[in-house]
């Protein structure tokens, strides 16, 4: 069919629909004019026009400006194609019309006032270096709302508004999308800063872009309960812990230790790790109510002095046992991206337990997070946050701002998210600040040989 029969037809049709409506018909070349200069929205009193010059076309521009969007040209004073498309994308991020039109609404959200243009102004011709504000709100955000990769909407605006405002180019521009643009300049600012380059919109890191109140300083962690020895030394193994056949230094600190704290070791502190010092850490263990395994375990070794305790305590070990774990604290995660927590693999359908007792402050889905998965964020009352990630499902009744107990279950061990194989990815956050190695926290209470479901704890 020919160009000129389809235009003819075209014409035919929408005469046909005009004259089933009850209207009258008109030639069908002033037709034509008419449907295609209609306007898809009407521009406020005052306002600038596609193509119009003057102050008033300034006003906008500089506002559009001002708001962190990419003005391409700068402020001119000359209503062109790059403004129209400059304040389309900003009502598109705003969620207005995107008509290209500085309609009323637009105009409100823009915060440019309506009056009669002058339009014998000749157009400026200086560039204006982009900037932005934000909002009067002294701290708009909180630390339960503050977004994640992934999410969209004006949470995200303010981010990105605060790195610019920071001198931080948001890679992307400032399109309300948390992506890996915003991610890396996050990333930027933190280092510039001093602090953990995560990518992660963390407590400390909204606090300096000041998004949020500033991050208490942390209490004192509580002294541990250790034994007189270890009381008055100080840590001295490093690394890994010694096991059974070894024969090293660390084991004669080990021994030390043991016969320092009454328990005597058969043949003495002499750097062999055999039945001897099994026996007696047998016996160290029950005295002091350990778990009973005749190796030197992480609480063992704490309980020793022989290591040092964790920063963060927490009082019940996560993941319901056999269950598996290794230290890959800062691991390389894809592009950009450290591994922030620790990966503790078990059977899928294991139960989760709240490591302590706290709030639900965060709920986390696949069809939110695709990083994450299914998850919860769990708040102590001192601020410190862990994040359980990868669940396959919550357990019933657990949602945002349910109060909960240690040993508590949370839900249910999966793979849902960024894995294929089933475990708890676990992060612990400090007074509600960057994320620490969390491999030391759960080692202290480790219980991966713990198959029986804890018991409900009491209300």
């Amino acid at each position: 069919m020919s160009h000129n029969r389809t235009l003819t037809i075209s014409k035919v049709i929408i005469s046909g629909a005009i004259l089933s409506m009850g209207l009258v018909a008109i030639p069908q070349t002033a037709q034509a004019a008419t449907i295609s200069a209609a306007p898809t929205a009407k521009t406020a009193p005052g306002q600038p026009k596609f193509g119009e010059k003057g102050t008033h076309v300034s006003a906008v521009q500089a506002a559009i400006v001002r708001n962190g969007f990419t003005l391409k040209g700068g402020v001119t004073g000359v209503f062109d194609k790059n403004t129209l498309r400059a304040l389309k994308n900003f009502q598109k991020v705003v969620g207005l019309r995107v008509s290209g039109v500085v309609d009323a609404p637009t105009a409100k959200v823009l915060k440019v006032s309506t009056g009669a243009p002058t339009t014998t102004v000749a157009p400026v011709t200086t560039t204006v270096a982009p900037t932005t504000t934000l909002p009067a709100v002294k701290y708009p955000l909180t630390v339960e709302t503050l977004p994640v990769r992934g999410a969209k909407g004006a949470s995200v605006l303010l981010v990105q508004k605060a790195l610019v405002v920071a001198g931080i180019t948001v890679k992307g521009g400032v399109d309300g999308m948390f992506g890996s643009g915003t991610t890396s300049s996050i990333a930027t600012y933190q280092s510039a800063k001093g602090l953990t380059a995560s990518g992660l919109l963390d407590a400390t890191t909204a606090a300096s872009l000041g998004l949020v109140a500033p991050v208490a300083a942390p209490a004192p962690a509580p002294a541990p309960t250790v034994s007189a020895a270890a009381a008055t030394s100080t840590p001295i193994i490093a690394g890994k812990l010694p096991v059974r056949g070894e024969r090293s230094e660390n084991v004669r600190h080990l021994q030390k230790a043991l016969i320092a704290s009454n328990t005597p070791v058969k043949g003495g502190a002499d750097g062999i790790f055999g039945v001897a010092t099994t026996v007696s850490l047998r016996n160290y263990q029950a005295a002091n109510g350990l778990q009973v395994t005749g190796t030197l375990t992480t609480p063992t070794a704490i309980k020793l002095g022989l290591v040092a305790a964790p920063a963060i305590a927490i009082s019940v070990f996560p993941v319901q046992g056999l269950c598996s774990y290794e230290n890959t604290w800062h691991a390389p995660r894809g592009t950009n991206r450290l591994h922030l927590g620790v990966d503790i693999i078990a059977k899928e359908g294991n139960l989760l337990y709240a490591v302590d007792d706290g709030t639900i402050t965060k709920m986390y889905s696949t069809a939110t997070d695709k990083l994450a998965g299914n998850g919860v964020r769990l708040t102590r009352a001192d601020g410190t946050y862990f994040f359980y990630g990868h669940m396959l499902r919550v357990a019933d009744g657990i949602g945002t701002g349910v109060k909960v107990k240690a040993g508590q279950v949370l839900g249910y061990l999966g793979k849902t998210g960024a894995t294929t194989t089933p475990h708890l990815h676990l992060e612990v956050h400090p007074y509600g600040s960057g994320a620490i190695d969390p491999t030391p926290v759960v080692a202290a209470v480790d219980a991966c040989k713990v198959t029986t479901p804890l018991p409900i704890p009491a209300p």
